[in-house]
């Protein structure tokens, strides 16, 4: 009769070590995945700070005023792209979809925003740019992010973004051939919006942007 192969105890102090080592693998990434799940509210706006600071992933600069320099003869187009995360019952799109700018030219554009629900909704607004490499010479005055939304329902705003293109993006050579530039929102839904009476004057933005 043959005989079972048998295991020896080093073998199986080896399995056992194997699975552990496994098991505890497992329940790191379980536990960062659960982590990140329930901090995806918190995230948002600790990611938009983060950005903001660094340049981080193409995140755009904040700018009190316009370019002393003024602008240059250069020119490039800039293209508006708008997303709505899950979750969030919005209709969000800029009004233009592209426009050519001279470099350091301050420049206003609007996006739309329709609260399709039957609620009362709210959302904030994260934004890049690309190239991510670009994200320090865009430079934004006036802008809706980083502000909760808060949305009557059926209530459709205008909201408008005050930028120009640093001219210092001339001396940048790694930047020569660039001729387009990706302005993006994306609005994520807050949990617990804090609901604010509207101010007076908020139907009509452009008169105060232009």
């Amino acid at each position: 009769m043959d005989r079972e192969p048998t295991i020896s105890r080093d073998q199986s102090r080896k399995a056992s070590k194997g699975i552990g080592r496994d098991v505890l693998v497992a329940s790191i990434c379980g536990g960062v995945v659960a982590l990140m799940v329930g901090a995806s509210y918190a995230a948002v706006p600790f990611y938009n700070w983060f950005c903001r600071a660094t340049g981080f992933n193409g995140t755009t600069q904040v700018a009190t005023s316009a370019p002393t320099t003024g602008p240059i003869a250069r020119k490039i187009a800039v293209r508006f792209d708008s997303n709505v995360a899950p979750g969030l019952p919005w209709k969000f799109e800029p009004e233009q979809n592209e426009i050519e700018v001279n470099i350091g030219q301050v420049v206003t554009v609007f996006y739309t925003v329709t609260n399709q629900a039957a609620r009362t909704t709210a959302g904030q607004a994260a934004y890049n740019v690309a190239p991510l490499t670009v994200g320090s010479y865009f430079q934004k005055i006036n802008c809706f992010c980083f502000t909760e939304q808060t949305m009557a329902p059926g209530e459709k705003r205008e909201m408008p973004v005050v930028f120009y293109v640093d001219p210092s993006i001339a001396a940048d050579h790694e930047n020569d051939g660039l001729n387009t530039i990706t302005l993006s929102y994306t609005f994520y839904p807050v949990k617990d919006p804090v609901v604010k009476p509207l101010a007076s004057g908020n139907d009509d933005k452009r008169k105060g942007n232009l």
